[in-house]
């Protein structure tokens, strides 16, 4: 069995999935890639089982059956790459907005000293492409949110493009990560960096997706900032 696993949550990217693989194994060949489904109405898990014709023996559809957020389809993923022993497991979204030519250079790194690498839109600047400023403005000032309340040192800690050491998740108590979106990766970078583990950050250009329509609701970014309160308070209420 390979030892790198890459889940990828879907719901409605049928148009997506092809491109995915390709750039996915055009940059690294022997990984594996878990797709986890949530029942999409547009056949998305079709598409990946056909795909996965080209790939034999390393393409993977978990399919459930509600939509119930990013944060329970990676939480699923992640129990299912632990059983299976994987010792590298990565987060990356469906809609080609992460580029897959930096995974070699994050899997060296957490075949060192790495805990956890992320890729990051705002590390030496802002690298985004085809967003409207209006979103930039909202992503950068929920970072530096979540920086100044949480202590968090990662200039991008709502990023989904991130890989962990197996024993990095090991070391979390999985069943109490609550969040579903953006409050999701924080949560996840929190409590590691709270447990000392290491946060690598490696600039990364992040693309606006072509294809298929974005998750993006109000109800994320609400729970992003009273996610962020819970998990400062929280913890303060540990310390005492």
């Amino acid at each position: 069995m390979d030892e790198t696993l890459i889940i990828v949550p879907t719901y409605n990217e049928r148009e997506n999935i092809t491109p995915l693989l390709q750039q996915i194994f055009a940059a690294v060949h022997s990984v594996h890639v878990l797709f986890v489904d949530d029942n999409s109405p547009d056949h998305t898990a079709q598409e990946i089982r056909k795909a996965a014709l080209d790939f034999p023996g390393q393409v993977f559809l978990e399919e459930r059956q509600q939509k119930e957020g990013l944060g329970k389809a990676y939480l699923h993923g992640f129990d299912w790459a632990l059983r299976r022993q994987y010792h590298f497991i990565f987060e990356m979204d469906a809609d080609l907005s992460h580029p897959p030519s930096r995974l070699p250079e994050m899997i060296t790194l957490l075949k060192g000293d790495v805990a956890v690498v992320v890729g990051s839109r705002y590390l030496n600047g802002v690298h985004v492409v085809n967003w409207p400023k209006s979103r930039i403005l909202l992503s950068r000032v929920a970072s530096l949110y979540v920086r100044f309340m949480l202590g968090l040192p990662v200039k991008d800690p709502t990023a989904g493009f991130v890989g962990y050491r197996r024993s990095a998740l090991s070391a979390l108590d999985l069943s109490k990560v609550s969040f579903v979106g953006y409050a999701f990766q924080i949560e996840m970078k929190f409590k590691l960096w709270r447990k000392g583990l290491s946060i690598k950050e490696i600039p990364i250009v992040f693309f606006n997706r072509e294809r298929g329509q974005s998750k993006m609701n109000s109800s994320i970014i609400w729970e992003a900032i009273f996610g962020v309160i819970y998990l400062k308070f929280t913890t303060i209420k540990k310390q005492r």
